[in-house]
């Protein structure tokens, strides 16, 4: 696709063309508006790329050969581990290659003009995209311009991190090597998945949980469980370990952590899982007032707060909703539409739960981890809920003893699920669950939570028996006494 002529003028410019920048592009452009979507790497992303499509790609039979494991007769037709070489063909066909062909096509096919290059706020609605072969090209918004920036890994200062050469979320979901070795630093998302896969590719697998442990933004018991899962499996699991330092003299060979407590872990390769940080330092926020690599703080239209006549819209990570393709997604679809209207002349309503608000990301954000066991939620935490003010009941339901669908699924099924209802409402505000299979009911607790369905009102929500969805039913009446 040819490079539009400079000092070209569009309805809406898109910065960063991940699955956000994407939708935001397709829904403006569906409203009739004019798109010029500007990225520097591989359109689609880092999701599409580095991070959700070829984790889950690699998740996939990892989760599949342990599910079999867990039942009797089928446990016996899994003779030895997962094949690497074919977990990595699955991966990266799933990736793509890490060829944007397809992607590529895609825009052409809604009609936004693709412009290759590095592209910066220069000033009010202008953005100048530096392109690969050393042009500027500068671009002005009649309407909008979307920054979808993303994030990147977030290093903490420690000396020798630059000579270790760790992996960050790219190098764990692509790289083509087992190593024999794989220290994990931290126990977020990020370090429980990959623990997961690489420790069922064959690498002995140590995980440095630090202060907070495995997944601490979840209820406690989703990390407890994980972790004597993890223990189960092989995973060295260390809570409140932390690394003070690396050394990997020349940037080959082993690399060695030295710890807090004054002892040492060697690896083969360190994985670096340990927060995110915006990709908002160069793209030029300082030509309109904001700080260069800070977080965007954007009302419920995804409108950043800062910058007046509400030209600039920040989608994705960029504004710390929450850092998850689904709700980026979301935030883009609602944003696409705000655009639209405002192009138009036409009313916008933020009201809760109005067409132009990201209400979700306020209560009803649902996530999903991939790990064996996998973990889910949305809501509220009882401990987040409290603090809000809220009167609560919690109810929590072991699945392996009250669920018969959950012990059909699994010999000896382990998980737990609990629901969090406020008490004055009448409605839950929080769901999780743990366990094999869980992924696919998180979807039905964000639509109690999400659409504020009253508990009585649930009660007539029949689960299929014997499902492990009859876990909302074993919910449910222990609520009721």
């Amino acid at each position: 696709m040819s490079a539009p002529a400079a000092d070209k003028a569009y309805d809406v410019i898109v910065i960063g063309v991940g699955p956000i920048g994407e939708t935001v592009a397709e829904r403006t452009r569906a409203a009739g508006l004019s798109v010029a979507a500007v990225e520097h790497e591989l359109v689609g992303g880092v999701c599409s790329y580095w991070a959700c499509i070829p984790s889950k790609a690699m998740l996939r039979p990892v989760v599949a050969a342990a599910d079999a494991r867990r039942v009797n007769g089928a446990r016996q037709a899994v003779t030895g581990p997962v094949d690497p070489q074919g977990v990595f063909a699955r991966r990266d066909y799933w990736a793509d290659d890490w060829k944007d062909d397809g992607q590529v096509d895609y825009l052409k096919s809604i009609g936004a003009d693709l412009i290759r290059g590095h592209g910066r706020l220069a000033g009010p609605c202008r953005v100048a995209v530096e392109t690969p072969d050393g042009q500027t090209i500068t671009l002005s918004a009649r309407h909008a311009v979307a920054v979808c920036t993303g994030s990147r890994s977030n290093f903490p200062p420690l000396p020798g991190l630059d000579e270790a050469r760790p992996w960050t979320n790219r190098e764990a979901t692509s790289s083509r090597d087992v190593p024999g070795r794989l220290a994990i630093v931290g126990g977020g998302g990020v370090g429980v998945e990959m623990a997961t896969a690489w420790n069922a590719l064959g690498s002995k697998v140590t995980l440095l949980a630090g202060g907070h442990g495995l997944l601490p933004r979840m209820e406690p018991f989703v990390g407890e469980m994980m972790a004597r899962a993890y223990a189960e499996a092989g995973i060295d699991v260390r809570m409140g370990a932390t690394a003070t330092s690396l050394r990997r003299p020349g940037g080959t060979g082993p690399v060695t952590l030295t710890m807090k407590d004054g002892s040492e872990l060697e690896a083969d390769e360190v994985l670096f899982a340990t927060g995110r940080k915006p990709l908002t330092d160069d793209i030029g926020l300082e030509t309109v007032g904001l700080e260069p690599g800070s977080w965007l703080e954007v009302d419920d239209s995804c409108a950043v707060k800062a910058v007046g006549e509400r030209w600039l819209y920040a989608l994705g990570d960029v504004n710390r909703h929450a850092l998850l393709t689904h709700q980026g997604k979301y935030q883009a679809r609602i944003a696409g539409a705000v655009i639209a209207a405002r192009a138009a002349g036409q009313p916008v309503d933020t009201t809760p739960w109005g067409p132009h608000a990201v209400t979700a990301d306020h209560w009803a954000v649902p996530q999903v981890f991939f790990s064996d066991p996998q973990a889910g939620a949305v809501g509220l935490t009882a401990e987040q809920a409290k603090k809000a003010g809220r009167r609560v009941r919690v109810v929590d339901v072991d699945m392996g003893e009250k669920v018969s669908g959950a012990g059909l699924y699994a010999d000896g099924y382990t998980g737990r699920a609990r629901m969090v209802v406020d008490e004055d409402g009448g409605c839950l505000i929080g769901v999780t669950m743990i366990g094999p299979g869980v992924e696919e009911l998180i979807h039905s607790a964000t639509v109690a939570v999400a659409g504020q369905v009253p508990v009585d009102r649930l009660w007539h929500v029949v689960p299929c028996f014997p499902s492990i969805s009859e876990v909302w039913l074993r919910l449910l009446e222990a609520y009721r006494g």
